[in-house]
């Protein structure tokens, strides 16, 4: 398995595709940042915070991290890398596994560029807004604006981001069972982009019921864990981390379930 695993990654370094998706994220980072910072100066009207959030990290990583899914997993039964790993003896869950770390590896670095500019820009001090309701790295951005850091809120900030990274990997974990039942990248993009949707509605309706909300707090989807900024605790930040690791196993299980049935052909 981690011979898989050091392949996979391998290819992944060298994949023009994932050059291209790693250049999306970096200029939509960017992009972000640069109208939220005008939109607060007044340069441009606050109508563009619509855009803005467009190139925010939640809105493209819904994107694109079907794409990873569909160039590791599903590219993966296309070319028969996986069949000829099953039939060379490799357990059709160390294969799961594997390609969800090789997955997770993926959404991590198309992730890195939003949190290098959400650091960057929450250090210069500047401020930043949207003028509409916003998620993850571009929420930290638009709250921590204009705050004067010292060397702990940094260490904080780093830590936040982290955990951000591991809660949007863990939404997107649901990629995975969808890449192994379906085996096709188009699908797999358009289902997870129609999830993300309905979660962004959930989240609205758990704001008026708490049982739901209770219910809801208990998947990465849910709670307060894409409104994280240098005022939430401790507890907070490490419940995050411990849901979306959860919440991880229990897909990665599900997977191994569906792919232990599915034919190989």
């Amino acid at each position: 398995m981690f011979n898989m695993i050091c392949a996979d990654i391998y290819k992944m370094v060298k994949s023009s595709a994932v050059k291209i998706l790693f250049a999306i994220t970096a200029i939509s980072s960017v992009i972000m940042a640069v109208l939220g910072h005008f939109i607060a100066e007044g340069r441009i009207n606050a109508s563009f915070g619509g855009i803005a959030f467009l190139f925010s990290d939640i809105n493209v990583i819904s994107i694109l991290g079907g794409a990873m899914a569909g160039i590791f997993i599903c590219g993966d039964f296309e070319n028969k890398t996986i069949h000829e790993a099953i039939a060379s003896g490799c357990s059709r869950g160390k294969v799961v596994i594997s390609k969800a770390a090789v997955f997770f590896c993926g959404v991590a670095l198309l992730l890195l560029p939003y949190a290098a500019v959400t650091g960057i820009a929450v250090g210069l001090g500047s401020n930043y807004s949207t003028g509409k309701a916003s998620l993850g790295f571009l929420y930290l951005l638009t709250e921590e604006s204009g705050v004067s850091l010292n060397g702990a809120d940094m260490q904080k900030l780093i830590v936040i981001m982290a955990a951000l990274v591991i809660v949007i990997a863990a939404q997107l974990s649901v990629c995975i069972p969808l890449a192994f039942s379906l085996k096709r990248p188009v699908l797999v993009i358009g289902i997870y982009y129609a999830v993300s949707i309905l979660s962004a509605q959930l989240l609205g309706f758990a704001k008026s019921s708490e049982v739901f909300d209770k219910i809801y707090s208990f998947t990465p989807f849910g709670g307060r864990y894409l409104f994280m900024t240098l005022e939430t605790g401790a507890w907070d930040i490490g419940k995050s981390i411990a849901v979306s690791f959860f919440f991880t196993v229990l897909v990665l299980g599900i997977t191994c379930g569906i792919f232990r049935k599915a034919e190989i052909k």
